[in-house]
């Protein structure tokens, strides 16, 4: 089935019943369902074929998701772009994808202007909220347009989606997501996580997997709360004043929420699911959660590559682990869904016994087909008839996978996917630099903070300050190191490549590592 069918399940729960709720702002099923008809005509009327890849770029907005619907309802492929990205790394996704069309938000239109300079490919842009010449609005772009489409057929294996997931070299990948990964995806959800008039909380970026869920969740009627961004205080009002019943946060947003002082004076009994995947979270930060939200939190494996509920960990288990004083058990993912193989492989390919460490891998028909444009890295992650997660794990007797280490030096900070190479690269444009090495140190609240060490140029002077302004103009915020070190050398090995795990053994000696 095409992923607009899914949708069209949940309008016929009760297309009276919101789908999106933004601030004042609240959209039905049966409205969404009538708009994205007229935004599919809209396409059919300018040429826009099936197949085409169309962009958003808009904070968490009503209006920017219901043109996802729209362009999923003519069939085209959603590529999303977050606007927290760098105007270089929206172009380099815009170009990679061959994007023909771009919906924005009017309070990125200086924003916009600038990649489209860039983008000579991008043939039709319409500004979501209001006019923006040259550009026509929504309203403009769909006026006169029935609010029924003709079916537009797409095989089980045509791209619904082409989400971005991190490069080895730095620049991110297309990961190419068909019908039949969220329609298996969609099973998940509707085995694991359903529930009676769920409302799901969107405060994680919509680009992201906040997003993939509002789709996942549809054909249950769900509604959407959209926040513009986290806010300790606002997801707090906004799970009691809408009974939310799912949300997803990384960790660092729980710890914020868990340090507030106002934490306790709200309810949450509305709560089902509290989604905490995407990085560990230390055991004792789990319990004091369920303290605060209930027995409610949940976790899983997966990546941008496999989708959502690779693994579960239910809030049941949380319970039964909590009373059993199952210490271990804690600090696991979750054993493999149903839809879902996992297991644990060394470098020949080999399939390993229990409590054996080496490379994460799955199988299952909701992992994508393979990388954009890229069959180099689609045969590495795909190597043995498997998909390798670049994670290194270990399964226990029954099956329960625990994280052990990265494979490679992917730094997870605050739920975000950073990659050192490229953190490197911007500091090593700066003219004062001989050589850096960027790694992850230990965080209480994110995980890990990306940390530069920096060997300078024999004479040459530079302070934190100087070089943290210069990353920011070259790097997306989150990107950033959060600290700076000058050593007089970086460690390099006897050929003469920076030792990163030197640098990285460094800053976690006499640390735990509690993943």
């Amino acid at each position: 089935m095409h992923v607009i069918e899914f949708f069209d399940k949940g309008a016929e729960i009760d297309p009276g019943r919101a789908f999106l709720v933004d601030g004042a702002t609240r959209r039905s099923y049966g409205e969404v369902q009538r708009l994205s008809h007229q935004i599919a005509n809209a396409f059919r009327r300018e040429g826009i074929a099936p197949g085409t890849r169309a962009a958003v770029y808009s904070h968490n907005a009503a209006r920017a998701f219901e043109c996802v619907i729209g362009l999923l309802r003519a069939g085209c492929v959603w590529a999303p772009v977050n606007v927290r990205n760098t105007i270089e790394e929206t172009v380099y996704i815009l170009d990679h994808t061959e994007a023909e069309v771009l919906f924005y938000a009017a309070q990125f239109g200086d924003a916009v202007r600038q990649i489209l300079a860039r983008c000579p490919r991008i043939r039709h842009v319409v500004c979501v909220e209001e006019a923006d010449a040259p550009y026509a609005s929504l309203e403009q772009f769909i006026a006169g347009e029935a609010e029924v489409s003709p079916l537009v057929l797409r095989r089980r294996d045509d791209l619904a989606t082409l989400f971005f997931s991190g490069g080895t070299t730095g620049m991110p990948k297309g990961v190419m997501m068909p019908h039949l990964s969220w329609e298996v995806m969609i099973a998940q959800a509707m085995q694991i996580v359903r529930t009676e008039h769920p409302v799901h909380l969107v405060a994680a970026p919509m680009t992201h997997a906040a997003g993939g869920s509002a789709l996942v969740m549809a054909p249950m009627g769900t509604t959407n709360v959209l926040l513009p961004g986290f806010d300790p205080v606002a997801v707090m009002e906004a799970i009691q004043t809408h009974r939310v019943t799912h949300v997803f946060l990384p960790p660092t947003a729980i710890y914020r929420m868990l340090s507030h002082p106002d934490v306790r004076k709200y309810d949450y009994s509305s709560l089902r699911y509290f989604t905490y995947s995407s990085a560990p979270i230390p055991p004792e930060k789990v319990k004091e959660a369920m303290e605060v939200f209930g027995p409610v939190m949940t976790n899983s494996f997966g990546q941008t590559e496999v989708g959502v509920l690779g693994t579960y960990f239910s809030p049941e288990d949380h319970v039964r682990f909590l009373q059993t004083g199952d210490e271990r058990r804690f600090r696991s993912v979750g054993k493999a869904s149903l839809y879902m193989q996992v297991e644990i492989m060394d470098d020949d390919g080999n399939l390993l016994p229990p409590e054996t460490p080496g490379e994460i891998v799955m199988r299952g028909d909701q992992i994508m087909q393979g990388y954009y444009k890229n069959p180099e890295e689609t045969e590495r992650a795909q190597k043995f008839g498997w998909h390798h997660t670049g994670d290194i794990g270990v399964k226990d007797a029954e099956g329960w996978l625990y994280l052990v280490d990265r494979k490679r030096d992917l730094i997870i900070s605050g739920g975000f996917n950073i990659f050192p190479s490229e953190v490197e690269k911007a500091i090593l444009a700066h003219p004062a630099v001989q050589d850096c090495a960027v790694v992850g140190a230990p965080h209480e609240d994110w995980g890990e903070q990306v940390t530069a060490v920096i060997e300078l140029k024999t004479g040459a002077t530079l302070d934190a300050a100087a070089i943290n302004a210069f990353c920011r103009e070259r790097l997306s915020s989150y990107k950033c190191p959060k600290a700076y070190e000058f050593w007089d050398e970086v460690p390099r090995s006897a050929v003469g490549k920076v030792l990163r795990r030197k640098v990285r053994d460094h800053f976690w000696a006499g640390r735990e590592r509690k993943i």
